[in-house]
């Protein structure tokens, strides 16, 4: 026996029934699809739901928008500071301890105590974290941000009108 030779059992394979091809023929005229709608000429596009209001138009959207001039801080409290070995404190030195996330700028806030000179620089800190460090003899260094002012010139700025 070869390949040529295979072939289905008789009556295994039935040929599929070819609609549409006349009056004559099973399945002429309208061609098992009844007659008129969408049904019969096509295919509806998706979502639409019979007239109805659709899903899409009667759920709630989502208001307010995303801020692209927003500045996102790594946090670190003063009591964390506290905990830390280094009388020297930057962002790298945080980074090595785990403390913040490799990526991002970093926030001193004014949660805890500092009760030890530190000498601290960080991209941004609050008013009391500010006054803590240097309450408690320490110094505090503002580190210029990697992408500069990214807010767009104000209005009757000289920038603007280029």
């Amino acid at each position: 026996m070869k390949v040529h030779d295979l072939a289905p059992a008789p009556g295994a394979h039935k040929s599929r029934r070819r609609v549409a091809r006349g009056i004559a023929g099973k399945g002429g005229k309208t061609a098992g699809r009844g007659t008129k709608g969408d049904k019969a000429r096509g295919q509806s596009k998706p979502g639409f739901e019979g007239g109805q209001l659709p899903l899409t138009q009667r759920i709630p959207k989502l208001r307010g928008f995303a801020n692209p001039f927003r500045i996102e801080y790594n946090v670190v409290n003063l009591d964390v500071l506290e905990a830390l070995e280094d009388v020297e404190v930057t962002p790298d030195s945080l980074k090595a301890a785990g403390i913040v996330h490799h990526k991002g700028l970093v926030k001193v806030l004014g949660g805890g105590e500092l009760t030890r000179p530190v000498q601290v620089s960080a991209h941004a800190f609050s008013q009391t974290a500010k006054a803590a460090i240097e309450a408690a003899g320490g110094g505090v260094t503002v580190l210029p941000k990697p992408f500069g002012d990214r807010r767009p010139p104000a209005k009757g700025n000289a920038l603007a009108n280029r």
